[in-house]
């Protein structure tokens, strides 16, 4: 099946190179274009992509917002949003807007049409550089106590203690295939449960479980998983 991409950016050039790269394969399809964060809410609502590829720095509605607008509007949608700033403040502001991905505009060409492809199965990407900032930045964070847990994150009684296992080890970037070697389950075991966590949970990816387990504190980083 073909998958549809919108591409916002507010460099003309830059979007003749992305559409270059994602239509020289078979299965991507650029649908629209947008200049700017406006321009991307209302193409988004006209063309239901698939994936939009969203700059973050754009004149008037910012990537960020535009994000927030787009994924809020429709949660089919998945946002992968590129900028050149490798800054906290960015790749916060976009996981926290829903965006399934987070890359630095100078990706190679095969990493961003798998990235596109990452993100339309239902999956996360987020570039290592900008997930060691993530996780640096809860690390300074005080860890919740048990009640105020339960009282920020509730829906978390309902997670399986296996559910439990395989959550902290998403939210500490092994893939499928590492979480299953490391419990002795076949992958699809492993796929089965994630799914069931992003049910219970309410959340859309991968990206979002781990911002839970930070800030749940389930995890920190060079820590083993809280109790």
């Amino acid at each position: 099946m073909s998958i549809s991409v919108l591409l916002a950016d507010d460099q003309p050039l830059l979007r003749r190179g992305f559409r270059m790269i994602l239509e020289a394969e078979g299965d991507l399809t650029v649908v629209a274009e947008a200049g700017d964060g406006e321009q991307a809410v209302a193409e988004a609502h006209r063309h239901a992509p698939d994936v939009v590829l969203m700059d973050i720095r754009m004149p008037g509605t910012d990537g960020i917002e535009a994000t927030r607008r787009i994924t809020t509007a429709d949660d089919r949608v998945r946002v992968l949003v590129l900028t050149t700033f490798d800054l906290d403040e960015y790749a916060f502001g976009a996981v926290r807007a829903g965006a399934s991905g987070f890359l630095l505009k100078d990706v190679r060409p095969a990493d961003l049409v798998a990235a596109v492809r990452t993100v339309a199965a239902g999956d996360a990407v987020v570039s290592p550089r900008v997930t060691r900032r993530l996780l640096q930045e809860y690390a300074r964070a005080v860890p919740l106590s048990a009640p105020q847990m339960k009282e920020r994150y509730p829906q978390l009684d309902a997670v399986t203690e296996r559910e439990r296992e395989v959550l902290i080890s998403v939210a500490r970037g092994l893939s499928n295939a590492e979480i299953a070697a490391a419990l002795y389950v076949s992958e699809a075991t492993v796929k089965s449960h994630v799914g069931r966590i992003l049910a219970k949970l309410g959340l859309r990816d991968r990206v979002q479980v781990v911002v839970l387990a930070y800030e749940a504190g389930l995890i920190r980083p060079g820590a083993e998983s809280a109790h």
